[in-house]
C-alpha cells in the first residue's frame, strides 16, 4: 500500500474520573491505539459499549484532548497544530454522528446548515452559488429541494442522517467519521445510508472510518476492521480474514453472539467465553491498571503469562494483527468461507 492517508500512533485517550471533594483518578478510554488507514479504504471499528470506540473517533478530529501519541494526516501530526492550522485541515475531516437529529442545529434550516461549511472554507463563493451547490448535494443523498427550507425536526431519523452527511459531504472531505452513524434507525432505513455512503465514497475516493456495534453492516462496508477490547487493540485484519478465523477470544465472543452464528460457537469448543455483557467484579477496573491482558477477567483461555505481561499486537498473517499471547496454541481455524458473499442489509425502495 502506497503511504498512508491517516496514520495513528500510540494514541492515548484519559479522562478525570471523580468529581468535587472526590479524589480524582485518570481513567485511560483509549490505551496505545495505533492502525493506519489509506485513501479509499473503509476501516470498520467494532467493539462493545464503552470500548472507546466514539472517544478515537473525536479524539482523531481533537474534539477531545488526546494524553499522548500521534495523530498524523498526510505525514502531519495533527496533535501539534494550532487552531488556525488545524481549522484549515478539518475541511478533509468531516464526521457523521449517531443521534442525527441532536447533531443539527435545530434553529437553523436545512439550507442554512448545508451552506454553513461553504461560509466557513469558501466564503467568497456567492449566495446563489451555495443555494445551488446545496440543492445538488440535497438530490444526491436522495432528499428533495424543498427540504432546504424546513428545520430538522420536520424530517424523520432516516432523513435527518442523510441531512448530516450532506453537510459532511459539503466541503468535499477525504476522510469520513461515522461514529454509530446507523444504529438508532430502523434496520430497512440503515441498508439505504450504508449503500448510500458506499455511493459516495466510490464517486468521490474518500476514506472511511466506520463504527458500529452491527457486525453484519461492518462486514458488509468494511475492506479491514478493528476490534477494541476497553481501549486496547485486541485485533485487526481484512474484513473476510477477521470474519472467516477471527484470532483472538474476544472477537470469537463476538461473533459468537450474532443470531445464527453456530459454527463460530461450535468451534470455540466446549469451553466458549463468557457472554457478551457479562462482566465479572474484577473486569471492571480500569484496563490501564491492570498489568496483563485486560481481557483476562473474562477468557476462559486466560494463563499465568495473560496476568502478568500484556499482550502486544503481532502479526498472525499478512495484515492480521492479533493481542493474545496464546492466539498461535489455541489454533481457532475458519468456520466462514472466504469467499462468500456478505449478506446486504436490507433495503427497501
Amino acid at each position: 500500500m502506497s503511504a498512508p492517508l491517516l496514520e495513528v500512533r500510540s494514541l492515548r485517550v484519559e479522562f478525570d474520573a471523580g468529581r468535587g471533594l472526590i479524589r480524582r483518578r485518570r481513567f485511560t478510554a483509549v490505551d496505545d491505539m495505533s492502525f493506519v488507514l489509506g485513501a479509499g479504504e473503509t476501516l470498520g471499528v467494532v467493539g462493545e459499549s464503552g470500548s472507546g470506540k466514539s472517544t478515537l473517533a473525536r479524539a482523531l478530529l481533537r474534539l477531545v484532548p488526546a494524553a499522548a501519541g500521534e495523530v498524523r494526516w498526510r505525514g502531519e501530526n495533527l496533535l501539534d497544530l494550532g487552531r488556525r492550522a488545524l481549522r484549515e485541515r478539518r475541511r478533509a475531516l468531516q464526521m457523521v454522528f449517531q443521534d442525527p437529529l441532536a447533531s443539527l442545529d435545530p434553529r437553523m434550516t436545512v439550507g442554512e446548515i448545508l451552506a454553513e461549511p461553504l461560509r466557513i472554507f469558501e466564503p467568497r463563493v456567492r449566495r446563489q452559488q451555495r443555494r445551488e451547490r446545496t440543492d445538488r448535494m440535497l438530490r444526491r443523498v436522495g432528499l428533495p429541494r424543498w427540504t432546504s427550507n424546513h428545520y430538522p425536526h420536520e424530517f424523520s431519523g432516516g432523513q435527518c442522517q442523510r441531512i448530516g452527511i450532506a453537510r459532511a459531504m459539503m466541503s468535499a472531505p477525504e476522510l469520513l467519521i461515522c461514529d454509530e452513524a446507523v444504529s438508532s434507525l430502523d434496520v430497512s432505513i440503515q441498508g439505504q445510508i450504508v449503500n448510500l455512503l458506499t455511493d459516495l465514497q466510490a464517486e468521490s475516493g474518500m476514506a472511511m472510518l466506520f463504527i458500529s456495534h452491527n457486525l453484519a453492516v461492518v462486514r458488509h462496508i468494511s475492506h479491514r476492521v478493528l476490534v477494541m477490547y476497553r481501549g486496547r487493540l485486541v485485533e485487526t485484519a481484512p474484513r473476510e480474514a477477521l470474519f472467516a478465523g477471527p484470532l483472538h477470544p474476544y472477537t470469537r465472543a463476538l461473533l459468537a453472539a450474532v443470531p445464527g452464528a453456530a459454527a463460530v460457537r461450535a468451534a470455540a469448543g466446549p469451553a466458549a467465553e463468557p457472554a457478551i455483557g457479562e462482566v465479572p467484579a474484577d473486569a471492571q477496573a480500569p484496563a490501564a491498571a491492570q498489568p496483563g491482558c485486560a481481557y483476562r477477567p473474562r477468557c476462559v483461555h486466560a494463563v499465568q503469562v495473560c496476568a502478568e505481561r500484556r499482550p502486544l499486537a503481532e502479526a498472525a498473517a499478512p495484515g492480521h494483527l492479533v493481542a493474545c499471547h496464546r492466539h498461535a496454541v489455541l489454533g481457532y481455524s475458519a468456520t466462514v468461507n472466504p469467499s462468500a458473499t456478505p449478506e446486504k442489509p436490507s433495503v427497501t425502495p
